[in-house]
């Protein structure tokens, strides 16, 4: 499934919730945004992060960093991979030179963590479909249409290769005639 990079947009104050903030993601080649809720210690790390601030003493995500750091560990990207019951869940994928590692992470620490090695942070379009808002003119919140998935005469041939072996892996034979015909069908032609 194709990843989409988000930027972090902003961070506000939510007056649904005490002491908690929202996190808003913006998808970068796009309108799409997804509001995350964070608590208020996350959100001053995330805010000090993205004004380029130093704290007095390391908060916990600046020690994660000069730790990881240290023992030449890297956070090279975030994934955030399930969106279930209003929570995002996230992956923090880590190199140490030689093996990637991929380590469960809640959302907010993952956003802070991915500011501070200054890594690129991912998400699916169904992720943003489900959770997600477009900003209209007005700056009102509009949900995000679902996208129609393809039909076989949309799709190229090598995506209907790929579907007809999921189709008899998965041995929904019924599926793989009809896309074993499309594919047929332009060969002809």
């Amino acid at each position: 499934m194709k990843k989409i990079k988000l930027n972090v947009y902003g961070i506000s104050y939510s007056y649904s919730a005490s002491n908690a903030y929202a996190l808003v993601l913006a998808e970068e080649d796009g309108e799409r945004r997804i509001p995350i809720m964070i608590g208020a210690s996350e959100a001053q790390s995330i805010a000090i992060q993205m004004e380029g601030l130093k704290s007095a003493r390391p908060l916990t995500h600046d020690l994660f960093y000069t730790f990881a750091k240290s023992f030449q560990i890297k956070v090279v990207k975030v994934v955030i991979n399930r969106f279930e019951k209003g929570i995002f869940y996230s992956q923090l994928v880590c190199k140490n030179g030689t093996e990637t590692i991929k380590i469960d992470s809640r959302t907010s620490d993952a956003v802070a963590l991915a500011l501070r090695f200054n890594c690129p942070i991912y998400t699916t379009s169904k992720i943003i479909e489900m959770a997600g808002f477009i900003l209209t003119a007005d700056n009102r919140m509009q949900a995000v249409p679902k996208t129609k998935p393809k039909t076989y005469d949309q799709m190229s041939v090598k995506d209907l290769e790929k579907a007809l072996k999921k189709a008899i892996e998965t041995e929904n034979y019924e599926k793989a005639s009809v896309i074993r015909d499309e594919i047929n069908k332009r060969n002809e032609k």
